[in-house]
């Protein structure tokens, strides 16, 4: 009788009442927290060393979620865990503002952000969950699409709106004026406390709407009670099965490498951007970065994506795969020359951001589409996706934590303002690897899903 009545609940629920929403709340925490935290923290004064080793830090989650997902199966229903976390991670979110007026602020935010973070990352499972249990494979394809734009609205809203929206309450409170570093930072300060109160009430009312609008899901038990132990025994039965794949020593190295350079660039990049001229950055308020790095560039990481899948489709993954390692990879390159010739013609800055991010899209399908095509099938092809996606953001992430320290070192080592010219010569070196990599990968897996002669799954 309970499936029954699920069964009808979703049937008076269109999935475009609640996948836009769903998917929405799901990109907004993640974006924030890898990407606009950067720049909020820069604005209070805090180190780079630390910006970057902290917000890279506090991405963990993203990459652990496969092993605590299970485990979720034990409690209440797909939609309990979506409609929870979107409530911490509003409150949450309120709780930075507040936090931000406090002596140890950066402390105690990065703790709180922390939280949101382990929330979001919940939110995830539970949310691909509900997608996954209420829609029929037909259905699943049909909303893909609405599912990946409204990610990435999320994405243009938070990198784009939210941060030109900072610049502007910035400048409200008279942070451009002079150079009075007080006058700075409380201008900072409240333009940020009422960005992260914006936060906290969108993920609130999200929340709310999805009380009303969300499948409740199907429960979690309807395959059977399990208790922890056979859950733990299924987790190790998954694990090793994915480390015995044929060439997997071989795809988790391919899976970090690719994304090496990336991991460097990806926390410098903005604090680049912001950092004044006489430093050796660019010197754009946070109205300019929102606005061609946040708004425009991440436009064209959308563009880069689409095109990329048509390109793909029509001459094969095999084929296409270090071309697209290139088109990710190369583009760097831009970042380099704006170090050495630190422009000013917002024209250019903005064409130069669009053009790595364009590259950035249409590669970054590559590899996923190789860890889809090439590392998940077999048993546990999802569980699989799941681990190759956490090792994929995991070599992202610690790249990341360090590029603070190796910019700051570079910087003294060559006697460079900021280290930024060095550092993005580094980022270029750093991409060899993954062109090598690329070029000798071995594939198991023909177009349509066979098997290449002599190989295993």
């Amino acid at each position: 009788m309970k499936h029954q009545e699920n069964n009808a609940e979703t049937v008076h629920k269109s999935p475009i009442t609640w996948i836009p929403t769903a998917y929405f709340a799901m990109g907004l925490p993640f974006v924030v927290l890898n990407m606009v935290t950067v720049l909020m923290f820069k604005g209070l004064g805090i180190d780079n060393k630390l910006i970057t080793f902290w917000t890279s830090l506090i991405m963990l989650p993203w990459t652990l979620k496969p092993l605590w997902s299970p485990f979720l199966e034990l409690f209440k229903t797909k939609k309990f865990f979506v409609i929870t976390t979107q409530f911490i991670t509003g409150i949450t979110f309120g709780l930075v503002a507040f936090s931000l007026n406090l002596p140890h602020f950066f402390s105690i935010s990065i703790a709180l952000l922390g939280i949101i973070a382990f929330s979001g990352a919940t939110h995830d499972i539970a949310c691909d969950g509900v997608y996954m249990s209420e829609l029929t494979p037909a259905e699943q394809a049909k909303y893909i699409g609405w599912q990946g734009a409204f990610y990435n609205i999320a994405k243009i809203i938070a990198t784009g709106g939210l941060v030109y929206l900072a610049g502007m309450l910035i400048e409200k409170y008279g942070g451009y004026a002079g150079n009075d570093e007080a006058v700075l930072f409380l201008a900072n300060q409240k333009a940020w406390m009422i960005i992260m109160a914006i936060l906290c009430v969108t993920m609130v009312l999200l929340g709310t709407y999805h009380i009303f609008m969300l499948p409740s899901g199907k429960s979690y038990r309807t395959k059977g009670k399990r208790n922890t132990k056979q859950i733990l025994n299924e987790l190790k039965d998954v694990l090793v099965s994915f480390f015995k794949k044929r060439h997997i020593v071989y795809y988790i190295f391919f899976i970090i490498i690719y994304r090496f350079a990336e991991g460097f660039v990806m926390k410098i990049v903005p604090l680049f951007l912001k950092t004044e001229r006489e430093l050796g950055g660019l010197g754009l308020n946070e109205k300019d970065i929102g606005l061609y790095y946040g708004s425009f560039g991440a436009a064209a990481f959308v563009i880069g994506s689409l095109l990329a899948g048509y390109y793909i489709s029509s001459c094969g993954l095999k084929k296409t795969l270090f071309s697209l390692c290139c088109i990710f990879n190369l583009p760097f390159v831009v970042y380099a020359a704006f170090a050495f010739f630190q422009p000013t013609n917002g024209l250019i800055i903005c064409s130069g951001i669009v053009f790595e991010y364009f590259g950035y899209g249409f590669g970054f399908v590559g590899l996923t589409l190789f860890m889809m095509q090439q590392v998940a099938p077999g048993k546990s092809q999802m569980a699989h996706y799941a681990f190759a996606s956490g090792i994929m953001n995991l070599g992202v992430m610690i790249p990341g934590m360090l590029s603070g320290w190796v910019c700051e070192i570079l910087g003294n080592w060559f006697n460079s303002p900021g280290g930024y010219k060095p550092f993005f010569i580094f980022v270029l070196i750093a991409t060899i690897p993954a062109f090598i990599i690329t070029y000798f990968i071995p594939f198991k897996y023909n177009e349509d899903g066979s098997l290449i002669e002599g190989e295993q799954a």
